[in-house]
């Protein structure tokens, strides 16, 4: 819904709109008070609504991934699930890019099976090689590059997430649905 509401936004158009940044369940929208202010924007905002379903086709993306993660057991023994069942759901679940953040090309993804739902380890990692596939909480991620990190492991993806020479250099932009498939250990 949030995204509905950026890309609503977006499309109005609104005199002094700078920014318009989706979060979780959140919209920032930053302006030019040279433009406008605070009270016009707001009543701006207030006449905004999103469509139904402004869905991009062309932003789907099917990541490849070698399930062979090193918390993948410990993720089955927290969900009560077989590491097949863990991977299954992880699979069979349609992801949404919620927002961008952490890292250059770090997508929080939303929108897996609730069974999936798991903490953060209780110790973070100081090297989380890139292509590290993820879980944490109600979210699923990809690590662009190697970096620390406190994730659940799953397994690893070959795909490149950023390309600082590409425009837009994000792959996985906020709004872009992604599904993952099994391509063995």
């Amino acid at each position: 819904m949030v995204h509905r509401w950026a890309a609503a936004v977006r499309a109005a158009d609104l005199d002094g709109v700078r920014e318009v940044v989706p979060g979780m369940s959140t919209l920032l929208v930053t302006f030019d008070p040279g433009l406008t202010n605070a009270s016009a924007l707001r009543a701006a905002l207030d006449a905004v609504h999103p469509g139904a379903d402004l869905a991009d086709d062309d932003d789907q993306h099917v990541i490849d991934v070698r399930y062979s993660g090193a918390d993948l057991q410990d993720v089955a023994e927290l969900t009560g699930l077989t590491a097949a069942e863990v991977i299954a759901a992880h699979t069979e679940s349609v992801w949404t890019v919620a927002f961008c953040g952490f890292a250059p090309g770090f997508s929080y993804l939303v929108g897996g099976d609730p069974r999936l739902y798991v903490p953060r380890r209780d110790e973070a990692r100081v090297r989380v090689p890139a292509g590290a596939v993820a879980l944490a909480g109600a979210f699923s991620a990809i690590y662009p590059r190697v970096s620390p990190g406190g994730w659940q492991l799953l397994g690893h993806t070959d795909a490149v997430l950023w390309n600082s020479d590409a425009d837009p250099p994000a792959v996985l932009r906020p709004g872009a649905v992604v599904r993952f498939r099994d391509v063995g250990r």
